[in-house]
């Protein structure tokens, strides 16, 4: 059982999407990299987390590190574009944003990984998601994050001052131009009480 609280403003609100074409906030970093977010981009933000919650087949990692084998701090699942999606809006969300950013025929968001964040002692490590064209080309990462609000940090790789956004229930947060090459972003872990936090992650076909 994980505590999760919901909002009282979203309480009876339908699960939708806010217009993209409004709201977005854009920040350029160095080296081409950007990114855009759009604040409760996502309405009923609590109801999808919540289906989610208990659709989505949650599954533990475990990785090398060093010289031994140790467990990934959250549950993850992913979904490629021709399985079932465990919620409808998800496909919405796609649809909106190949609209909006309207990406090459190579470079459109077909694919949905999800992580969740179980407390603050769950976390991801640095990194920039080059697997696929990711390690040469630049591509669009869009992530929308439901539940507990969570910082999402970015640094350059090559060194230098780093960024960090806030991100709640229902906020969009968009990677572009050369983020993933250039730059690299992770969620630390915190000493706060903080509840469970959905992230889910579009990404083109065979870019991880």
């Amino acid at each position: 059982m994980l505590d999760f609280q919901r909002s009282l403003f979203d309480a009876g609100v339908v699960p939708g999407l806010q217009p993209l074409s409004v709201g977005l906030e854009r920040t350029d970093l160095s080296d081409g990299a950007w990114i855009e977010v759009r604040r409760g981009w996502v309405t009923g933000a609590d109801d999808v987390f919540e289906q989610l919650l208990t659709a989505v087949p949650w599954r533990a990692e475990r990785r090398t590190m060093y010289d031994r084998v140790v467990d990934v701090p959250r549950l993850v699942s992913f979904f490629s574009a021709s399985d079932p999606w465990p919620h409808p809006l998800l496909h919405q969300c796609v649809d909106e944003l190949n609209g909006h950013y309207d990406p090459g025929p190579d470079d459109r968001l077909a694919t949905a990984g999800l992580c969740l964040y179980r407390d603050g002692t769950d976390s991801v490590a640095w990194h920039g998601d080059t697997i696929g064209r990711g390690s040469t080309e630049d591509t669009l990462v869009a992530i929308v994050s439901l539940g507990a609000r969570r910082g999402l940090q970015l640094r350059p790789r090559d060194g230098g001052g780093s960024h960090r956004v806030e991100v709640g229930a229902g906020d969009l947060l968009v990677m572009g131009g050369s983020c993933q090459r250039t730059w690299e972003h992770a969620v630390a872990k915190t000493r706060r009480a903080v509840g469970p936090r959905i992230s889910v992650q579009f990404r083109a076909p065979g870019v991880r």
